[in-house]
């Protein structure tokens, strides 16, 4: 027994994802290619995205929200879990990487439960308010510009349902979340939003060690 999380050492996450991953061929494909661009780091774990569309699952959604989409892993697992029905909507800037997302959701067959919205996600978040959807969205995972995490979750706050989930992902920054007078805005931003989570009576919250940080806020 212990009474602390795990310390992963290569050996044993390689048997975590032995004995746990069900990532399907494509999925591990998109990785792959993925792997090979420059800004590789930013693609989530695969035991990370697997875990997200469990949650989809068991709140029931059917209305999903990404800020921060990259070449589509993420929005891969979690529109896969959503029932037919379901809709998923990316927030994300115009980059090469857009493409490689879509062409992988045509060949999942998920295209139809996606909608990639290409601006400042900001301003899509604000965009989906007007529209009618506060207060109706099931999950949104937020996974962009660090700075913005602040922002992103008083928009998210109000997107989201009761008893619905924000998920923040990078919340312990390779361990950067240590420093004391930290250079980086986008060190001082999750450190910010951290400590402001831990303190906030609208959410239930827990950060977990997966992937580089996932914190999970319940909307109360």
């Amino acid at each position: 027994m212990t009474n602390r999380t795990l310390n992963l050492d290569d050996d044993l996450y390689r048997y975590l994802l032995d004995v746990s991953l069900r990532e399907t061929p494509l999925q591990e494909r998109l990785r792959a290619e993925t792997a090979r661009l420059a800004n590789a780091r930013w693609q989530i774990a695969p035991e990370q995205g697997q875990f997200m569309a469990l949650l989809v699952k068991l709140i029931g959604a059917r209305k999903l929200v990404e800020v921060g989409t990259f070449t589509g892993y993420s929005a891969l697992c979690m529109a896969a879990a959503l029932p037919d029905d379901g809709r998923l909507i990316c927030c994300d800037i115009p980059g090469d990487y857009n493409a490689v997302a879509e062409r992988y959701w045509r060949e999942a067959g998920l295209a139809g439960r996606i909608e990639q919205r290409l601006a400042p996600a900001l301003e899509t978040l604000a965009a989906l308010e007007a529209e009618g959807l506060a207060g109706s969205i099931d999950l949104i995972f937020i996974d962009a510009d660090k700075a913005n995490y602040p922002a992103y979750f008083e928009q998210a706050l109000r997107l989201v349902r009761q008893g619905g989930l924000i998920l923040f992902d990078n919340t312990l920054w390779s361990g950067r979340v240590l420093e004391q007078s930290p250079d980086s805005s986008d060190t001082r931003a999750i450190q910010a939003l951290n400590l402001a989570l831990r303190d906030d009576a609208r959410i239930d919250l827990s950060l977990l060690p997966l992937g580089d940080g996932l914190t999970l806020c319940r909307k109360r």
